[in-house]
C-alpha cells in the first residue's frame, strides 16, 4: 500500500504544519528531525487521531483525510509501548484479533506466527511487566502486526532502550518490513537511526519539510544549511566562484582555495557555503607526518597532488592549531581553529593529539560540497 499526503496543513502556536510527500509500496519512510518539529503530530495525522484543516491523504488511492482511525487499517507503535499490563503476551497480541472477531483457532495461529516473527516464541504466558525493554518494544510490534494492517506506523519506538539494543532491534524491525513488505512510516531524531534503516527520509524543521531524499543523499548531498548541521556536516566556509566547467567548481575562501566535484555549473563570483564532514578529512602535522592511520599519507598525497591548482595554488588544504582532543575508542575528535574560522575533524590516532600543535588539514574534492545561496544568478545544469 502506498501513501500520500498532499499539501497537508495544521496550525499550532509553535508551527504551522505543511506537508506534501509520498511512501511507495513497501518502503520504509523516515520522519526526521529535532524535538518539537512535528514528526509525531504527523504520525498522528496519518493515523487519524489528529484531523488536519487541509490538504489530503491517500492509502492506497483511497481519500482517507477524515476517515476515522479505526477505519483506517494501520498498526502504531507507540513510543511507550501502549502495552496492557493486565493481559499476558498473548493477550496483548490478540486483542485487536478479538475486536475483529476473529475465531479463537485463527488468533491462535496468527499469534504463533507473528511470535517467530518478532523470535519470541515460548512468550506466550509471560507477563509483559516483567518483560526487558526490548522484549517489551517486540510484543508490541507484534500487536500492531496481528490484525494485517495496510500502513506500519512506528513513533520513535526504540527511544527508551540503550545504545547497543536500540542497534540490535533496528535491524530486527527492518528484516520484519523487508518479510512483510509492509509500508512503514517511522518517527525518529536519531540520524544514525534513520540512516540504518530508511529507504526514503523526510527531514523535518519547525512543521515543515527541509528535504526529502534516500540516506546517500541526505548524508552527503545536504541541499540547505539545517540539513548539513544536522546530518552532521558541521564544517563551513563561505566561498567565491573563481570557476566552473566539466563537473568542477573551483573556489575562493578565507581558508585558500578549494576543487570541488559538482555537477551544476555555477556563475563567475557566485557566493556559496563549502561544507564537509568531520570524517572526511585527513590531518597532517607540521612536521609531515599523517594522522590519519586509514587513509594514510602515501593515498592522500595522490589525491593531494590531483587536487592542485594549475595556477600554482595549492587547494583543498589549510593550515590551523590544534585546540582539543577527545579519544572516542574508534576515533578521536580534534577540534582546530585558523585565523578565520573552527573545525571539527575525526580521524583514528593512536594517542591524543597535543594542544597548540600546528597541523594541515586536507579534503578531497569528491568529499566537499557545496551549499548554493538563494540570491545568486540561476544555475544551468
Amino acid at each position: 500500500m502506498s501513501l500520500v499526503l498532499k499539501n497537508i496543513q495544521k496550525s499550532y502556536p509553535e508551527f504551522d504544519l505543511n506537508l506534501s510527500f509520498t511512501a511507495e509500496k513497501g518502503e520504509l519512510l523516515t520522519l526526521l528531525g529535532p524535538s518539537g518539529c512535528g514528526k509525531t503530530t504527523t504520525l498522528h495525522l496519518i493515523a487519524g487521531f489528529i484531523a488536519p484543516e487541509s490538504g489530503a491523504l491517500f492509502v492506497d488511492g483511497d481519500e482517507m483525510t477524515y476517515t476515522p482511525p479505526h477505519q483506517r487499517k494501520l498498526g502504531v507503535v507507540f513510543q511507550d509501548y501502549a502495552l496492557f499490563p493486565n493481559m499476558r503476551v498473548f493477550g496483548n497480541i490478540a486483542f485487536g484479533l478479538r475486536m475483529h472477531g476473529w475465531t479463537r483457532e485463527r488468533i491462535e495461529e496468527r499469534v504463533r506466527y507473528l511470535l517467530d516473527l518478532v523470535r519470541l516464541r515460548g512468550y506466550e504466558e509471560r507477563i509483559v511487566t516483567q518483560l526487558s525493554g526490548g522484549e517489551q518494544q517486540r510484543v508490541a510490534l507484534a500487536r500492531a502486526l496481528a490484525p494485517e494492517p495496510r500502513l506500519l506506523l512506528l513513533d520513535e519506538p526504540l527511544s527508551a532502550l540503550d545504545a547497543k539494543l536500540r542497534r540490535d532491534l533496528r535491524l530486527e524491525i527492518k528484516r520484519i518490513q523487508r518479510e512483510l513488505k509492509l509500508t512503514t512510516v517511522y518517527v525518529t531524531h536519531d540520524q544514525e537511526e534513520a540512516l540504518a534503516i530508511s529507504d526514503h527520509i523526510v527531514v523535518m524543521q519547525a512543521g515543515k519539510i527541509e528535504q526529502i531524499g534516500t540516506p546517500f543523499e541526505l548524508f552527503n548531498r545536504p541541499l540547505s544549511p539545517f540539513v548539513a548541521d544536522f546530518m552532521g556536516m558541521s564544517n563551513r566556509i563561505q566561498g567565491r566562484v573563481l570557476s566552473s566547467d566539466s563537473g568542477t567548481i573551483l573556489l575562493e575562501t578565507d581558508e585558500g582555495h578549494f576543487k570541488v566535484n559538482y555537477k551544476k555549473t555555477l556563475a563567475k563570483n557566485s557566493r556559496v557555503t563549502l561544507v564537509f564532514r568531520p570524517e572526511k578529512c585527513s590531518l597532517l602535522s607540521g612536521s609531515g607526518e599523517s594522522g590519519h592511520e586509514e587513509n594514510g599519507i602515501e593515498g592522500e598525497e595522490k589525491h593531494r597532488k590531483k587536487d592542485e591548482h594549475t595556477d600554482a595554488h595549492t587547494t583543498n588544504m589549510f593550515t590551523g592549531k590544534v585546540t582539543s582532543c577527545e579519544y572516542q575508542g574508534e576515533f578521536s575528535t580534534v577540534r582546530i581553529a585558523t585565523e578565520k574560522g573552527e573545525y571539527t575533524v575525526k580521524i583514528q590516532i593512536s594517542s591524543v593529539m597535543e594542544t597548540g600543535l600546528s597541523v594541515q588539514v586536507y579534503v578531497r574534492s569528491d568529499n566537499l560540497w557545496i551549499l548554493e545561496r538563494e540570491d545568486n544568478p540561476e544555475t544551468v545544469v
